[in-house]
C-alpha cells in the first residue's frame, strides 16, 4: 500500500492512481475487480466524485486495507476545499462560553450583528470585566455569581447611570425610613419608592431576571457616593418587595460593596437571620428588614400567642396593629409554618404598581440605554 506524507489538497482520486502504478494495474483492472464499469470508475480517479462509504467498502476490499483509509482521504480533501468560516461564529462561542449573549440579545440588551461589533458591546456592557462581584448568598454559604446574575447587575448599572439624581445623603435616607414604612398598608403605594429614594439620591431600577438566574436584588455603587439598588420582584408579591428593598437599603446605609461591584441577593425564603455561614453584613441586613416590616418581638409574640390556630380575623387585626399590609403577616405565618397555601388570597401583586413609576427593564419593555 502506497503510504501519503503532506498529502495537500489532491483529490482522493490521484492517491488510488499511484496505488494502481504501484500495483502495476490499470484502470480496467480495478473496474474488474470491483465488478464496475470503466467509465463509472472515471469520474472518481479525476476527483469529480466523491468517494461514498459504500466505494470505500470496495476499494478497502480491492487493496487490502482499511476503508477508513478511503474515507479519510475523502474528509481530508472536503475539509481542505471547505470554504473558511465566518469569524463571527469564534467570537459568538468565545462570548456565549462566559456570557448570557443570546439572552442578553434577546433582551435587548446589546445588539446582534457583525463579530467585532458585538464583541465591542459585550465588552462595554460589562464595563471592562470587573471581577470583584460579591454574592450574598442563600443563608448557608457565599456562592459564585452565574453569568446570568452579572449581566443582571451590570444592566442594573448600564440603567442607573442615565439617572439624574441628587447627592447621596445617608441622613435622608435614615430619616426617608419613616416616610417609607406607611407605604406597606396599601400595595399601591410602591410607585412613590422611586421618588422617596432619588429625592435621598439613590437611584432605584428594577430588571426582570434573566431565564434561571435566581436573584432578587443588590446593593451597587458607581462609585463611593452614588449608590444604586436593583430589584428583580422575581417575586411579585408585596411582602418580599419589602424585605428586599429595606435589605438593600441596609446595605447601602452601611456602605457594603463599596470595595466591590455590589451585594447580589438572593433572599429568597432567607427569613432564618442568624443561619450558620451568614456574613456579618448580610446579617445585619436581613435583621433591618426584618424589623422595618414586622419587628421580631411583635410577630414571635404574635405566633406564640395564636399558634397553631391563626384565624383570618386574628391576621387581620394585627396587621392593622402594625400598620402593615395584611399580606406582610400572612407571607410571615406562611414561611415559619411551610403552607404558603395559607391565606393566599391576601398576597398582593405589586409590580403592575411599581414599573410605571420607576426605570424598569423586561416585561416586554426594553429600557433605553446607550453602551
Amino acid at each position: 500500500m502506497v503510504y501519503i506524507k503532506n498529502v495537500g489538497i489532491d483529490p482522493p482520486g490521484t492517491y488510488i492512481k499511484m496505488e494502481l502504478e504501484a500495483r502495476g494495474w490499470t484502470q480496467r483492472d480495478l473496474a474488474f475487480i470491483l465488478g464496475q464499469l470503466e467509465q463509472q470508475l472515471n469520474p472518481l480517479l479525476s476527483g469529480k466524485r466523491a468517494i461514498t462509504p459504500d466505494m470505500a467498502r470496495l476499494l478497502g476490499d480491492a487493496f487490502g486495507v482499511a476503508p477508513q483509509f478511503f474515507a479519510n482521504l475523502q474528509t481530508q480533501y472536503d475539509l481542505a476545499n471547505a470554504k473558511d468560516p465566518d469569524p463571527a461564529v469564534k467570537t459568538r462561542a468565545d462570548l456565549q462560553n462566559v456570557y448570557p449573549v443570546r439572552d442578553m440579545i434577546r433582551r435587548g440588551w446589546v445588539s446582534d450583528g457583525e463579530a467585532s461589533l458585538l464583541q465591542l458591546q459585550v465588552d462595554r456592557f460589562f464595563e471592562g470585566e470587573r471581577e470583584d462581584l460579591a454574592f450574598a448568598a442563600k443563608k448557608t454559604h457565599y456562592e459564585e455569581v452565574t453569568p446570568h446574575q452579572k449581566a443582571w447587575v451590570y444592566r442594573v448599572r448600564q440603567l442607573a447611570r442615565r439617572m439624574d439624581v441628587p447627592q447621596f445623603s445617608e441622613d435622608k435616607l435614615r430619616t426617608a425610613l419613616s416616610r417609607l414604612h406607611p407605604l406597606l398598608l396599601d400595595p399601591e403605594a410602591v410607585r412613590d419608592v422611586p421618588r422617596i429614594l432619588g429625592e435621598c439620591g439613590v437611584r432605584f431600577v428594577v430588571v426582570e431576571a434573566l431565564p434561571g438566574a435566581k436573584i432578587d436584588g443588590v446593593c451597587t455603587w458607581l462609585d463611593d457616593s452614588s449608590p444604586v439598588i436593583g430589584l428583580s420582584t422575581l417575586y411579585d408579591r408585596v411582602d418580599n418587595f419589602w424585605f428586599v428593598l429595606r435589605h438593600e437599603i441596609e446595605h447601602v446605609l452601611r456602605g457594603d460593596g463599596k470595595s466591590t461591584l455590589g451585594m447580589v441577593d438572593n433572599l429568597s425564603g432567607d427569613d432564618a437571620l442568624d443561619g450558620v455561614g451568614i456574613a456579618e453584613e448580610e446579617r445585619e441586613a436581613n435583621r433591618a428588614a426584618a424589623d422595618f416590616c414586622i419587628p421580631k418581638q411583635k410577630i414571635d409574640s404574635f405566633y406564640v400567642r395564636k399558634h397553631p390556630y391563626f384565624s383570618e380575623r386574628d391576621v387581620i387585626g394585627f396587621a392593622s396593629v402594625m400598620g402593615v399590609h395584611p399580606a406582610i403577616v400572612v407571607g410571615q405565618l406562611q414561611r415559619r409554618m411551610g403552607r404558603y397555601d395559607y391565606l393566599r388570597k391576601y398576597q398582593v401583586q405589586i409590580r403592575k404598581h411599581l414599573l410605571p413609576h420607576a426605570v424598569a427593564d423586561g416585561w416586554g419593555n426594553v429600557a433605553m440605554a446607550e453602551l
